[in-house]
């Protein structure tokens, strides 16, 4: 496949749907939930957040989010009731590599092991890989996070290597992993 050179890949963001979640554009909509979720104390830790958000800012940026067109912010919405479950994101678009970074962020332990992580990193690969058009996609997950490292791996992520010490978090030094997957490498099925 020949590199994506588009600097607005992702300007027509598509909705996109699994068995039981549905990922549309991130926006201020869900702003009560966005920021319950940014001041859970597990979701803090698990994504080695230091600072409180700032609730204005936070509504200013979400708003902001369909003007991105270099980046893709997908709110992650149950199927069932439209409950919002968190956010997944594709940044750090690089045009001339066709890759770009995915992070996700369930909204706190009553949504944790449901299946939801893994459905909706598999609904991003597949766009990202298939549709859009990108080599690569890459992602770090720090090393007391082994749940995350687990359902990075089942959708095809691979381990590349250790940023030791990236974080100082309980007062304790914590390594990122980081690891990416090819369009070329086999992708487990769903």
């Amino acid at each position: 496949m020949v590199p994506v050179t588009r600097p607005d890949l992702f300007r027509d963001q598509p909705v996109l749907t699994g068995e039981l979640v549905r990922l549309e554009q991130l926006t201020e909509t869900v702003l009560p939930d966005y920021l319950t979720a940014l001041a859970d104390p597990e979701v803090r830790r698990l994504t080695g957040s230091h600072l409180p958000v700032d609730p204005a800012g936070a509504e200013q940026w979400l708003s902001s989010r369909s003007q991105q067109h270099d980046r893709a912010d997908w709110a992650v919405l149950r199927r069932s009731d439209g409950a919002f479950l968190g956010e997944a994101v594709l940044n750090d678009y690089d045009p001339d590599n066709a890759s770009a970074n995915y992070r996700i962020l369930l909204a706190g332990p009553q949504v944790f092991g449901r299946g939801y992580g893994t459905e909706v990193t598999r609904l991003v690969l597949d766009y990202a890989l298939d549709v859009a058009g990108l080599h690569r996609v890459s992602l770090g997950v720090f090393d007391f996070n082994p749940r995350a490292r687990r359902v990075y791996e089942k959708c095809g992520f691979q381990l590349e290597g250790r940023l030791r010490h990236a974080l100082r978090g309980d007062g304790h030094w914590h390594d990122e992993m980081v690891m990416s997957v090819l369009s070329t490498d086999p992708r487990p099925a769903s």
